[in-house]
């Protein structure tokens, strides 16, 4: 019911996830981003993963033994998908036998996608080869564009209902937070979310650290 892109950017630090689903509001229970570090967690979800990856994160954990420990904390992890990546750039995967065909999953230089339900296998890794060839946009451009490959390559089995841009860096709330709780096209929706958003990120950043002179709307 879900496919999703999540990437670390080596220029800035940042780490971000754009995701979509036919499920109502899926970015509240399956995008987690902070300063160190990403958590998808897909397919039947549990959401308590992503806070607790973020946690093990901040302890200096690296993807693969963060991963390691969801899958022994959650219930029957046969039937979760979940993508882990560290400040090091190292990425883990997992999809459990019980996840929703077709399954698919695809791994980059610091990135990674994972999808279930779709409509063709190729879905995850066209997200990459898109989120590859905007090198040099923002790192929430650059997952906007692969989750719009993902969907110009067949999305899921049913409609997409539901998305979500999410961008951490050095705060411990993210500057990107963007969602499509319901709609019939999620994606394009989401897009002129962060079409609007984008020119004025930089103020509310600015706010954060030197209130007295950054600018107002």
């Amino acid at each position: 019911m879900t496919y999703s892109i999540a990437a670390h950017c080596p220029r800035t630090g940042a780490f971000g996830i754009a995701i979509t689903s036919s499920s109502i509001c899926v970015a509240s229970r399956c995008a987690w981003v902070g300063p160190l570090g990403a958590v998808s967690t897909q397919n039947v979800t549990d959401p308590a993963l992503g806070p607790a990856g973020l946690a093990l994160l901040r302890q200096g954990l690296g993807a693969p033994a963060v991963l390691d420990l969801l899958l022994k904390g959650t219930p029957e992890p046969e039937w979760r998908q979940i993508g882990v990546i560290d400040r090091y750039r190292q990425t883990a995967l997992h999809s459990g036998a019980q996840a929703l065909p077709q399954v698919a999953l695809a791994r980059g230089d610091g990135c990674l996608a994972l999808g279930n339900l779709l409509a063709s296998t190729s879905v995850p890794e066209r997200m990459l080869a898109a989120f590859a060839a905007a090198e040099g946009e923002s790192l929430a451009e650059r997952l906007m564009r692969g989750l719009e490959a993902g969907l110009e390559a067949g999305g899921e089995i049913d409609d997409e209902h539901a998305a979500g841009l999410h961008v951490a860096d050095s705060f411990d709330w993210p500057v990107v937070d963007l969602r499509v709780d319901w709609h019939d096209e999620p994606i394009a929706e989401l897009r002129k979310l962060w079409e609007r958003y984008a020119p004025q990120r930089a103020a509310y950043e600015s706010r954060a650290r030197r209130p007295s002179v950054a600018p107002s709307f």
